[in-house]
């Protein structure tokens, strides 16, 4: 649809495959009439040019007792802005990190086990970033929709 040499046969499997990452070669291929070596094929080709970047279990961190969830926004200096981007990338604590429009910002999602230890992250990690401009925190209070992956 909007993805560039996508095919409807792969977009039938990418869809497939966005419902349940679990599904094997030979169930996709019973829903769009194809061997399953040929699923496999075209799999294995979705995975090398980048289209399926991997797969794995979504944990819902506020169904985890205490997790706190918080995005921040992060607006910095031209000069600090690879600096804090490297930092960021490299804390545990970060699930995603965005390069967003704007000069220099950044949308960072962060997830920690307690309120105290948030509060940590914040107090030891973001506030001394180097050439920070501003930084505004949310925390999620509950998910609402949380849609992952493209839907085709």
């Amino acid at each position: 649809m909007f993805l560039e040499g996508l095919d409807e046969l792969d977009q039938k499997i990418v869809e497939l495959l966005i419902q349940n990452a679990r599904m094997s070669y030979s169930e996709i291929a019973q829903q769009v009439g194809i061997s399953r070596v040929a699923v496999k094929m075209r799999v294995q080709s979705l995975e090398q040019r980048g289209i399926l970047e991997g797969y794995t279990a979504i944990v819902n961190p506020q169904k985890i007792s205490g997790a706190v969830s918080c995005y921040f926004e992060i607006e910095t200096k031209p000069e600090a802005f690879n600096q804090v981007i490297g930092l960021l990338n490299e804390n545990e604590a970060v699930t995603q990190l965005y390069h967003v429009t704007g000069p220099n910002r950044l949308h960072v999602h962060a997830v920690a086990q307690s309120g105290e230890a948030m509060e940590k992250l914040l107090r030891q990690v973001i506030v001394p970033l180097p050439g920070v401009v501003r930084c505004e925190c949310s925390v999620i209070l509950s998910r609402i929709k949380d849609h992952k992956g493209l839907r085709l």
